[in-house]
């Protein structure tokens, strides 16, 4: 495994293993297959309602809490100082953990700066080892990370070998965030990484697959990735990206896949921004 080092000195595991869209029914026995192959960072959300079953397949695993990075996200109906506090230990008592490991605002909508309140609180407390938000865009996240004391430590964004983020990367650095990726091998409105003939051609140099070279783009990028998978094997592939290195003209290469460089979500569209609002605000 390899690291990045956030803002604050906490060293961050480049690949960890994604829950979303796993049911709370299936999200433990996923999550203990991913720790059997060698995960030891699990990115989940108030919202993808598995905490529980995250916090079940850690403690059953018999691998020592410090060895593990926890990641979850304050969902927009705990925005504000005093909900986000009370969501932040509920979340704890889910993961069963006396401190996550890093905590994101999941939506830029809501009282994000509240919000931001109590996460700050939470991580001078020790609750909480690192905070960031998520699905912030450019403009968004310059506007947000410009007012708050703590800066932003992580950025987690639609982010692929066809959804490159580019434009973005400057004000990130202005700020020390690093950028997490989810969806990196597809998924909301994005197909074709696993079956690009680029990909599958500088794999075949390596002796990998294109999913394995699209996780390693990134990774040589300086992004995290949180790939999903609910089926054992492919759990295993994607995690053996580490013993291989892209040169500068496949970097290169890949990069000219690039179709939708923030995303093919829009969290700027009026229809989006509403049903969050009324529904979870």
């Amino acid at each position: 495994m390899e690291y990045i080092k956030l803002s604050n000195g906490v060293e961050m595991p480049q690949l960890g293993y994604g829950v979303f869209m796993v049911g709370p029914d299936e999200s433990e026995r996923c999550v203990s297959d991913a720790l059997e192959v060698g995960y030891r960072m699990i990115d989940t959300a108030q919202a993808y309602q598995n905490e529980e079953g995250v916090g079940n397949a850690w403690r059953k695993s018999g691998i020592k809490r410090e060895e593990l990075f926890l990641v979850t996200k304050v969902w927009i109906s705990n925005n504000g100082e005093e909900k986000a506090a009370k969501s932040i230990d509920e979340s704890l008592r889910k993961l069963q953990t006396e401190y996550i490991d890093l905590l994101l605002i999941h939506q830029a909508y809501g009282d994000v700066f509240g919000t931001w309140r109590a996460m700050e609180k939470a991580y001078r407390d020790g609750k909480v080892r690192a905070i960031g938000v998520s699905n912030f865009q450019q403009a968004r996240f310059f506007d947000f990370a410009h007012y708050v004391d703590i800066k932003p430590m992580v950025n987690q964004l639609q982010c692929n070998a066809m959804i490159q983020q580019r434009e973005i990367e400057s004000t990130l650095n202005e700020f020390g965030t690093k950028m997490m990726a989810w969806g990196p091998l597809g998924g909301q409105g994005v197909d074709g990484i696993i079956k690009s003939d680029l990909l599958a051609d500088i794999g075949a140099k390596y002796g990998k697959t294109a999913s394995q070279v699209a996780l390693r783009w990134l990774t040589q990028r300086g992004i995290v990735a949180i790939p999903k998978s609910t089926h054992k094997e492919r759990m295993q592939q994607n995690l053996d990206i580490f013993d291989f290195a892209l040169t500068d003209a496949d970097m290169a290469q890949i990069a000219t896949m690039n179709q939708h460089d923030a995303g093919t979500v829009n969290f700027n569209d009026m229809n989006f921004v509403k049903h969050l609002i009324e529904n979870y605000g």
